[in-house]
C-alpha cells in the first residue's frame, strides 16, 4: 500500500505539509514522516531561527528553490508559531506534485 502523500492538490495548487526544525546546521528538505496520527508530512531544516518570522522566510525559499518555483508563488497557509506548518504553493498541481514526487522518488527520503 502507497503511504499517503505530504501534500493535497488544489485547484490553483498544492498545501504541502511540514514539519520545520529551526535553528539547524544546515537548510535542507529530508523527505516524508509519518506522525503519530498518521498524517504525513515533509520534514524540513533551516538554519534560521524562530524570530520575526525568519525561520517562516528561510522555508519559503528553501520549497521554492527546491521546487522551481519564485517565492512569491509560496506562501504560509497556517502553523506561523507551530513546527507544523502548510504551505500554499500557487501554480499547476500536477506539475507541481510531480516536481515533488521526483525529489522524494519513494515518498519518504531525498
Amino acid at each position: 500500500m502507497t503511504a499517503p502523500a505530504f501534500w493535497t492538490a488544489r485547484a490553483d495548487g498544492i498545501d504541502l505539509h511540514v514539519r520545520l526544525t529551526p535553528k539547524s546546521s544546515r537548510d535542507a528538505l529530508e523527505g516524508a514522516e509519518t506522525r503519530d496520527d498518521g498524517a504525513r508530512v515533509l520534514k524540513a531544516r533551516v538554519r534560521a531561527v524562530p524570530e520575526d518570522g525568519k525561520a517562516n522566510a528561510a522555508l519559503i525559499a528553501l520549497v521554492a528553490k527546491s521546487l522551481k518555483v519564485p517565492a512569491s508563488r509560496v506562501k504560509l497557509a497556517s502553523g506561523a508559531a507551530s513546527r507544523q506548518k502548510t504551505l500554499f504553493i500557487e501554480g499547476d498541481a500536477e506539475a507541481l506534485a510531480e516536481r515533488l514526487a521526483a525529489l522524494f522518488p519513494d515518498g519518504s527520503t531525498a
